[in-house]
Protein backbone atom coordinates (compact mmCIF):
# COMPACT_ATOMS: atom_id res chain seq x y z
CA UNK A 1 0.00 0.00 0.00
CA UNK A 2 1.44 3.05 -1.00
CA UNK A 3 0.55 6.07 1.87
CA UNK A 4 0.28 9.77 1.17
CA UNK A 5 0.78 11.92 4.00
CA UNK A 6 -0.34 15.26 4.58
CA UNK A 7 -0.26 17.18 8.54
CA UNK A 8 3.42 16.81 8.79
CA UNK A 9 3.55 19.11 12.84
CA UNK A 10 4.26 17.56 16.03
CA UNK A 11 1.92 14.59 16.07
CA UNK A 12 1.63 13.90 12.21
CA UNK A 13 5.26 13.86 11.67
CA UNK A 14 6.14 11.43 13.93
CA UNK A 15 3.11 9.33 12.18
CA UNK A 16 4.47 9.82 9.05
CA UNK A 17 7.76 8.80 9.61
CA UNK A 18 6.75 5.27 11.61
CA UNK A 19 4.58 4.42 8.29
CA UNK A 20 8.05 5.28 6.51
CA UNK A 21 9.97 3.23 8.33
CA UNK A 22 8.23 0.05 8.74
CA UNK A 23 8.57 -0.08 4.71
CA UNK A 24 5.43 1.71 3.23
CA UNK A 25 6.05 3.77 -0.24
CA UNK A 26 5.27 7.25 1.58
CA UNK A 27 4.42 9.78 -0.21
CA UNK A 28 4.34 13.63 1.68
CA UNK A 29 3.05 17.25 0.72
CA UNK A 30 3.47 19.97 3.21
CA UNK A 31 2.16 24.12 2.77
CA UNK A 32 5.75 24.83 4.81
CA UNK A 33 8.12 23.34 2.71
CA UNK A 34 10.42 23.50 5.96
CA UNK A 35 9.29 20.74 7.82
CA UNK A 36 9.88 17.87 5.31
CA UNK A 37 13.34 18.24 5.74
CA UNK A 38 13.05 16.34 9.37
CA UNK A 39 12.20 13.16 6.65
CA UNK A 40 15.64 13.50 4.67
CA UNK A 41 16.84 10.73 6.91
CA UNK A 42 13.91 8.42 6.17
CA UNK A 43 12.64 6.60 2.17
CA UNK A 44 9.93 8.73 1.70
CA UNK A 45 9.25 10.86 -0.92
CA UNK A 46 7.81 14.51 -1.63
CA UNK A 47 4.92 15.14 -3.60
CA UNK A 48 4.80 19.18 -5.79
CA UNK A 49 1.42 19.49 -4.80
CA UNK A 50 -1.59 17.15 -2.82
CA UNK A 51 -3.00 15.90 -6.40
CA UNK A 52 0.22 14.16 -7.30
CA UNK A 53 0.61 13.10 -3.67
CA UNK A 54 -3.31 11.94 -4.21
CA UNK A 55 -2.14 10.16 -8.01
CA UNK A 56 0.13 8.39 -6.43
CA UNK A 57 -1.17 6.87 -3.14
CA UNK A 58 -3.64 4.25 -2.20
CA UNK A 59 -4.49 5.73 1.50
CA UNK A 60 -3.88 9.19 1.94
CA UNK A 61 -4.09 10.01 5.74
CA UNK A 62 -4.68 13.97 6.72
CA UNK A 63 -3.92 15.21 10.15
CA UNK A 64 -3.99 18.91 9.28
CA UNK A 65 -5.55 21.17 12.07
CA UNK A 66 -9.56 21.28 11.37
CA UNK A 67 -12.57 21.28 8.98
CA UNK A 68 -11.84 23.81 6.62
CA UNK A 69 -8.20 22.14 6.47
CA UNK A 70 -9.79 19.00 5.81
CA UNK A 71 -12.37 20.37 3.32
CA UNK A 72 -9.77 23.01 1.24
CA UNK A 73 -7.33 19.96 0.57
CA UNK A 74 -9.97 17.57 -0.50
CA UNK A 75 -11.51 20.12 -3.05
CA UNK A 76 -8.29 21.51 -4.20
CA UNK A 77 -6.95 18.33 -6.28
CA UNK A 78 -6.90 15.61 -3.61
CA UNK A 79 -10.34 14.21 -4.53
CA UNK A 80 -9.94 14.66 -8.34
CA UNK A 81 -6.47 12.80 -8.12
CA UNK A 82 -7.64 9.89 -6.05
CA UNK A 83 -8.12 6.47 -8.03
CA UNK A 84 -11.50 4.51 -7.93
CA UNK A 85 -10.47 2.15 -4.50
CA UNK A 86 -8.31 4.69 -2.49
CA UNK A 87 -8.82 5.89 0.48
CA UNK A 88 -8.77 8.69 2.71
CA UNK A 89 -8.25 8.81 6.45
CA UNK A 90 -9.23 11.70 8.22
CA UNK A 91 -6.98 11.74 11.45
CA UNK A 92 -7.82 15.31 12.10
CA UNK A 93 -10.66 16.39 14.66
CA UNK A 94 -13.35 17.72 13.08
CA UNK A 95 -17.37 17.64 13.03
CA UNK A 96 -18.67 14.48 12.06
CA UNK A 97 -20.27 15.45 8.83
CA UNK A 98 -17.38 17.32 7.21
CA UNK A 99 -16.44 13.21 7.01
CA UNK A 100 -19.80 12.50 5.92
CA UNK A 101 -20.27 15.27 3.09
CA UNK A 102 -16.34 14.36 2.08
CA UNK A 103 -17.36 10.66 1.56
CA UNK A 104 -20.28 11.86 -0.12
CA UNK A 105 -18.09 13.59 -3.04
CA UNK A 106 -15.61 11.08 -2.70
CA UNK A 107 -18.08 8.05 -3.31
CA UNK A 108 -18.93 9.39 -6.89
CA UNK A 109 -15.15 8.17 -7.91
CA UNK A 110 -15.27 5.55 -6.15
CA UNK A 111 -13.07 6.52 -3.45
CA UNK A 112 -13.79 5.52 0.57
CA UNK A 113 -13.56 7.62 3.09
CA UNK A 114 -12.95 6.82 7.17
CA UNK A 115 -12.61 8.99 10.09
CA UNK A 116 -9.85 8.41 12.32
CA UNK A 117 -9.12 10.56 15.06
CA UNK A 118 -6.45 10.11 17.45
CA UNK A 119 -5.17 10.36 21.22
CA UNK A 120 -1.54 10.12 22.78
CA UNK A 121 0.15 13.27 21.30
CA UNK A 122 3.71 13.25 19.55
CA UNK A 123 5.44 11.39 21.98
CA UNK A 124 3.04 8.59 21.49
CA UNK A 125 3.03 8.50 18.05
CA UNK A 126 7.18 8.31 18.08
CA UNK A 127 6.93 5.19 20.54
CA UNK A 128 3.89 3.71 18.27
CA UNK A 129 1.13 3.96 21.08
CA UNK A 130 -1.12 6.01 20.10
CA UNK A 131 -4.92 5.38 19.65
CA UNK A 132 -6.93 5.55 16.86
CA UNK A 133 -10.65 5.76 17.24
CA UNK A 134 -11.81 4.49 13.49
CA UNK A 135 -15.41 5.37 11.82
CA UNK A 136 -16.49 3.96 8.81
CA UNK A 137 -17.25 0.60 6.36
CA UNK A 138 -15.19 -2.17 8.16
CA UNK A 139 -13.81 -3.72 5.60
CA UNK A 140 -12.07 -0.61 4.78
CA UNK A 141 -10.87 0.15 8.02
CA UNK A 142 -9.28 -3.65 7.99
CA UNK A 143 -6.96 -2.27 4.85
CA UNK A 144 -5.97 0.65 6.61
CA UNK A 145 -5.01 -1.10 9.84
CA UNK A 146 -1.79 -2.57 9.45
CA UNK A 147 -0.46 0.74 8.50
CA UNK A 148 -2.20 3.00 11.72
CA UNK A 149 -0.62 -0.22 13.49
CA UNK A 150 2.69 1.27 12.40
CA UNK A 151 1.94 4.51 14.82
CA UNK A 152 -1.18 3.15 16.92
CA UNK A 153 -1.70 0.42 19.38
CA UNK A 154 -4.95 -0.11 19.80
CA UNK A 155 -6.73 0.94 17.04
CA UNK A 156 -10.55 0.61 17.97
CA UNK A 157 -13.06 0.41 15.21
CA UNK A 158 -16.34 2.17 16.61
CA UNK A 159 -18.87 1.86 14.23
CA UNK A 160 -20.08 4.04 11.12
CA UNK A 161 -18.83 7.21 9.46
CA UNK A 162 -18.35 9.44 11.96
CA UNK A 163 -18.47 7.09 14.89
CA UNK A 164 -14.30 7.92 15.30
CA UNK A 165 -14.97 12.05 15.30
CA UNK A 166 -18.10 11.90 18.26
CA UNK A 167 -15.37 9.49 20.34
CA UNK A 168 -12.97 11.44 19.99
CA UNK A 169 -15.11 14.96 20.78
CA UNK A 170 -16.57 13.22 23.86
CA UNK A 171 -12.84 12.48 25.00
CA UNK A 172 -11.75 15.84 24.33
CA UNK A 173 -14.76 17.15 26.18
CA UNK A 174 -14.26 15.28 29.44
CA UNK A 175 -10.08 15.97 28.87
CA UNK A 176 -11.33 19.58 29.31
CA UNK A 177 -13.48 19.38 32.70
CA UNK A 178 -10.72 17.18 34.19
CA UNK A 179 -8.02 20.25 33.22
CA UNK A 180 -10.33 22.88 35.60
CA UNK A 181 -10.31 19.99 38.31
CA UNK A 182 -7.28 19.34 38.68
CA UNK A 183 -5.86 22.77 38.33
CA UNK A 184 -8.26 24.24 41.10
CA UNK A 185 -7.24 21.09 43.12
CA UNK A 186 -3.96 22.14 43.08
CA UNK A 187 -4.74 25.74 43.67
CA UNK A 188 -6.62 24.82 46.58
CA UNK A 189 -3.62 22.74 47.69
CA UNK A 190 -1.34 25.57 47.95
CA UNK A 191 -3.95 27.51 49.70
CA UNK A 192 -4.22 24.98 52.23
CA UNK A 193 -0.64 24.50 52.95
CA UNK A 194 0.45 21.41 50.78
CA UNK A 195 2.61 22.19 48.31
CA UNK A 196 0.78 21.64 44.70
CA UNK A 197 3.83 19.67 43.16
CA UNK A 198 3.51 17.21 46.45
CA UNK A 199 -0.29 17.08 46.05
CA UNK A 200 0.62 16.14 42.22
CA UNK A 201 2.73 13.06 43.64
CA UNK A 202 0.20 11.78 46.08
CA UNK A 203 -2.83 11.90 43.68
CA UNK A 204 -0.76 10.58 40.83
CA UNK A 205 -0.61 6.88 42.18
CA UNK A 206 -3.94 7.55 44.27
CA UNK A 207 -7.78 6.91 43.30
CA UNK A 208 -7.85 10.93 41.76
CA UNK A 209 -5.29 10.32 39.22
CA UNK A 210 -6.32 11.68 35.86
CA UNK A 211 -4.30 12.05 32.43
CA UNK A 212 -5.30 15.78 32.77
CA UNK A 213 -3.32 16.17 36.27
CA UNK A 214 0.05 14.57 34.47
CA UNK A 215 -0.54 16.85 31.89
CA UNK A 216 -0.75 19.93 33.50
CA UNK A 217 2.78 19.13 35.74
CA UNK A 218 4.50 17.70 32.18
CA UNK A 219 3.73 21.47 30.94
CA UNK A 220 4.25 24.15 33.75
CA UNK A 221 0.32 24.58 34.76
CA UNK A 222 -3.48 25.61 32.80
CA UNK A 223 -1.70 28.84 31.42
CA UNK A 224 0.81 27.06 29.93
CA UNK A 225 -1.21 24.42 28.33
CA UNK A 226 -3.80 27.25 27.38
CA UNK A 227 -1.00 28.56 25.19
CA UNK A 228 -0.82 25.68 23.40
CA UNK A 229 -3.91 24.39 23.42
CA UNK A 230 -6.57 26.29 24.64
CA UNK A 231 -7.99 27.33 20.80
CA UNK A 232 -8.34 23.81 20.10
CA UNK A 233 -9.76 22.64 23.17
CA UNK A 234 -12.30 25.16 22.70
CA UNK A 235 -13.24 24.07 18.98
CA UNK A 236 -13.67 20.57 20.21
CA UNK A 237 -16.21 21.51 23.02
CA UNK A 238 -17.87 23.98 20.32
CA UNK A 239 -18.36 20.91 18.34
CA UNK A 240 -19.34 18.25 20.86
CA UNK A 241 -22.05 21.13 22.10
CA UNK A 242 -23.53 21.05 18.38
CA UNK A 243 -24.02 17.67 17.88
CA UNK A 244 -25.90 17.11 21.20
CA UNK A 245 -27.90 19.72 20.68
CA UNK A 246 -28.56 18.58 17.24
CA UNK A 247 -29.20 15.38 18.97
CA UNK A 248 -31.68 16.99 21.68
CA UNK A 249 -29.24 15.68 24.80
CA UNK A 250 -28.08 18.01 27.74
CA UNK A 251 -24.48 17.66 28.01
CA UNK A 252 -24.55 17.69 31.67
CA UNK A 253 -22.25 18.31 34.59
CA UNK A 254 -19.24 17.37 32.09
CA UNK A 255 -19.99 20.96 30.37
CA UNK A 256 -20.10 23.00 33.14
CA UNK A 257 -16.76 21.90 34.28
CA UNK A 258 -15.53 21.74 30.44
CA UNK A 259 -17.07 25.72 30.23
CA UNK A 260 -15.23 26.79 33.52
CA UNK A 261 -12.17 25.05 32.42
CA UNK A 262 -12.30 27.17 28.72
CA UNK A 263 -13.05 30.38 31.28
CA UNK A 264 -10.03 30.00 33.28
CA UNK A 265 -7.80 29.24 30.15
CA UNK A 266 -9.24 32.70 28.48
CA UNK A 267 -11.04 30.72 25.75
CA UNK A 268 -14.65 30.79 26.93
CA UNK A 269 -16.77 28.73 24.62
Amino acid sequence: MKVGFIGLGSQGGPMARRIAEAGYPTILWARRPAVLGQFADTPATVAESPAALAAASDLVCLCVVGDADVEELADGGLLAAMRAGSVIAVHSTVHPDTCRRLADKAAVTGVSVIDAPVSGGGPAAEQGRLLVMAGGDADVVERCRPVFETYADPVVHLGELGSGQTTKLLNNLLFTANLGTAATALSLAGALGVAPERLAEVVSRSSGNSFALNALGGIGGLDRLAEVAGGLLQKDVRLVVELADGAGAGAGAVLDAADATLTLMGHPR
